[in-house]
């Protein structure tokens, strides 16, 4: 009798287990199902219907689906194509390269090659991080937007990747100033002038210039200013050197009064007419330090206005047709 009652309790939970799981399937949407259906027309149709909705990440997945049944079929550079772009509208750059990248590879003079091109360089860019952060991605768009341009020197893109071109090399020149400039700021005065001398070596056109000569001439300044007094008068002429090199490329420059104000210390100091007082010592050091102020309001605007080009990034620059 119990093993009878135990049978029907065992036939009752799998019953109820049958009923859940076709209660799930149920509830499966419509979409769901077609994902998993190998129906290509209805499929092809409904990519086309998510994508003008602009819902891009169901139609990427759609088109996804679609790529594994259609190759080998006249539709298939549009479902590829599509796919790369669905990845790119709904902004995973990554994986709308990588697609843009495949597709090139399967129909490299196909209606939608040129596009496609040119979508990729555009991934490529999107893709990069703050200048904080690894340049290599950087490197490698810069490469790829170059080569691009010698390819196609006729296309009516060029325009866009000179802009592309432009923010990332400013990216790359931020880098390698904020980089030496750290040394600076750690008061490591010997090192910041190497590393600014060595960043105009490696790239004499950097877009902060004026900045580095003003930081080679400030570090040789607070150098002479910090070392022994048997060293310090040639010390001081080391910076009326960087000085004088400084004022001869930038005469107006913003840092001008600063470094004026610093020459006029050091010319003293050489020529034995140096702050004799402490109550002189102390009113100079009050003049440097506001000057200092200064100089990092500058430094702060000047910054501001080479965080990258936003504008570029935001740009649509789709140019892809409604084929189907």
């Amino acid at each position: 009798m119990i093993y009878c009652y135990d049978m029907m309790k065992a036939i009752r939970n799998i019953s109820l287990a049958l009923l859940l799981l076709g209660a799930l399937a149920s509830c499966k949407s419509k979409y769901e199902l077609l994902l998993a259906s190998a129906d290509i027309p209805t499929k092809y149709t409904e990519a086309f219907n998510l994508f003008e909705k602009g819902k891009y990440k169901k139609s990427a997945a759609m088109f996804e689906s679609l790529s594994m049944l259609t190759t080998g079929m006249a539709m298939d550079d549009t479902v590829r194509y599509y796919w790369a772009l669905s990845n790119y509208k709904y902004e995973d750059y990554i994986t709308a390269e990588a697609n843009f990248a495949s597709f090139l590879e399967f129909y490299p003079r196909g209606p939608f090659s040129s596009d496609a091109q040119f979508l990729r360089l555009e991934c490529k860019f999107r893709a990069t991080y703050r200048y904080e952060l690894d340049q290599n991605p950087t490197n490698l768009a810069i490469v790829a937007i170059s080569e691009y341009m010698m390819e196609f020197p006729e296309s009516d893109k060029l325009d866009i990747c000179q802009k592309m071109l432009k923010e990332l090399g400013a990216r790359l020149d931020r880098k390698a100033y904020e980089n030496a400039l750290l040394y600076y700021k750690m008061e490591d005065y010997i090192a910041a002038k190497t590393a600014f001398r060595n960043l105009l070596k490696d790239d004499a056109d950097n877009i902060f210039r004026e900045e580095v000569l003003y930081y080679i001439a400030k570090s040789n300044y607070k150098y002479a200013q910090l070392s022994v007094p048997s060293k310090q008068r040639e010390r001081y002429m080391d910076f009326i050197d960087s000085y004088l090199n400084f004022i001869s490329e930038y005469e107006n420059s913003n840092y001008r009064k600063d470094m004026d104000h610093l020459y006029a210390k050091a010319d003293e100091f050489v020529n034995g007419r140096g702050a004799k007082t402490k109550k002189e010592l102390r009113r100079q050091q009050k003049e440097e330090r506001e000057l200092d102020k200064e100089v990092e309001r500058l430094n702060k605007s000047r910054k501001e206005g080479t965080e990258g080009s936003e504008n570029v990034k935001k740009m649509k620059l789709v140019g892809a047709g409604n084929v189907k």
